[in-house]
C-alpha cells in the first residue's frame, strides 16, 4: 500500500523555524516530481515548492529565501526547511508525489505562526 506519512508542523512565534518531512512508502514507480502545497481556511489550495525527478526546484514568490524544498530519492522523502516564519504562512501543509497515475497526497500537516 502506498503511503505518504506527514510530520514536523506546529505552532511558531513570527520568525521562528520549522521543518516539515514527507516520507512516502509502497510500490509507487517512477516520481515525476514531489512538491508542497498549503491550504489556509477560506482559500484554495496553492504549490509552495516543487522538485523534479531532474532536481529541478521552483518556488513560490512568497516564500523564495525563507523555503527550502529538498529530497531524498533513495528514502522516498521530501523536506521542507521553513525559516523566518510569518503569520501569512498558517496554513495545512500537503506533500504531493506526481506519478504516472493520479498524484499522491500526504494526510497534511497544520503549521500556525502566532503574531
Amino acid at each position: 500500500q502506498v503511503q505518504l506519512v506527514e510530520s514536523g508542523g506546529g505552532l511558531v512565534r513570527t520568525g521562528g523555524s520549522l521543518r516539515l518531512s514527507c516520507v512516502a512508502s509502497g510500490s509507487i514507480g517512477p516520481i515525476g516530481a514531489m512538491r508542497w502545497y498549503r491550504q489556509a481556511p477560506g482559500k484554495r489550495r496553492e504549490l509552495v515548492a516543487q522538485i523534479t525527478n531532474e532536481d529541478w526546484i521552483d518556488y513560490a514568490e512568497y516564500v523564495k529565501g525563507r523555503f527550502t524544498i529538498s529530497r531524498d530519492k533513495v528514502k522516498m522523502a521530501v523536506y521542507l526547511q521553513m525559516d523566518n516564519l510569518q503569520p501569512e504562512d498558517t496554513a495545512v501543509y500537503y506533500c504531493n508525489l506526481a506519478v504516472a497515475g493520479p498524484d499522491y497526497w500526504g494526510q497534511g500537516t497544520q503549521v500556525t505562526v502566532s503574531s
